[in-house]
């Protein structure tokens, strides 16, 4: 029996050491959280006056920052407005036909070349010999060039080459052009070949501009049933332009090896259309 008891008696004994560590460590988390508290009273006594120095010192950089983006854009608007009234279009100078009597042979050879595509030729050649029969004076010749931003070639000729007409006497006119005329020149050589009835114009083309287009088939054929001679340049028509027209130094003009190939082409579409 006594064997038991002593058993029980030290059984108890840890179990009273447990319940005191238990409570040192309850009353340790007391303190702790007590300072815990006192240090978050201190952070909310000290808080709330740097906040609200802060708050002071950004405000009125927000201020200033708004008040900066109004005058700015002020600014803008009014910058926009000004521009709206003091800005011109800008006016780009008149149109100038260039006239002359010989001709570049660069300009010759690359504006009168017979190809099909003739990308980059943005220019119209016009070399032209009149013959005044009756007149008792001599003859004109020359060229004139444009570059389809005014008057195209065709109608400056009446305009600054032969401006003036005398129904008795007879005009003999010839072209030797770089490109057919397009469709608004040929209903104005119309107009003019029906007003100057002693007038007989013939055109020699080197190629045919935009041919597919149905207006310039019409205009086309309109031209020559008001009496124009339209005709597509033969390589020997060539060699007369250099020859006559173009600063060519006495020296001599070999055609490119496809010209009389872009000739017979060209000529049949020519027919073709005026059928």
């Amino acid at each position: 029996m006594a064997d038991k008891k002593e058993g029980k008696t030290t059984s108890k004994v840890p179990l009273k050491k447990k319940v005191e560590k238990k409570v040192d460590k309850a009353t340790e988390k007391e303190k702790a959280e007590k300072k815990v508290e006192r240090k978050m009273e201190k952070v909310t006594e000290k808080g709330p006056e740097k906040g609200l120095d802060k708050v002071q010192e950004a405000a009125p950089e927000v201020a200033e920052g708004t008040a900066g983006t109004e005058v700015a854009g002020n600014g803008a608007t009014a910058s926009k407005a000004t521009e709206e009234f003091v800005v011109e279009p800008m006016e780009l100078p008149p149109f100038e036909i260039i006239i002359g009597e010989r001709m570049s042979p660069f300009y010759f050879k690359f504006q009168f070349k017979n190809v099909e595509y003739s990308s980059g030729r943005n220019k119209t050649f016009l070399c032209f010999l009149v013959d005044v029969q009756g007149s008792g004076g001599e003859g004109l010749r020359g060229y004139l060039e444009d570059e389809h931003a005014g008057a195209h070639a065709e109608e400056a000729f009446f305009q600054q080459v032969l401006p003036q007409y005398d129904s008795a006497l007879h005009y003999m006119v010839t072209w030797y052009v770089s490109s057919s005329p397009c469709a608004a020149c040929t209903a104005k050589l119309v107009e003019i070949l029906k007003a100057r009835k002693t007038m007989r114009l013939t055109i020699f083309s080197a190629r045919l501009f935009m041919w597919e287009e149905p207006e310039i088939q019409v205009g086309l054929k309109a031209l020559a049933a008001a009496g124009c001679k339209l005709r597509m340049m033969k390589p020997t028509d060539f060699v007369y332009i250099w020859d006559t027209f173009v600063e060519n130094e006495d020296q001599t003009f070999t055609p490119w090896e496809d010209c009389q190939e872009n000739y017979e082409y060209y000529q049949e579409k020519l027919a073709d259309i005026l059928q």
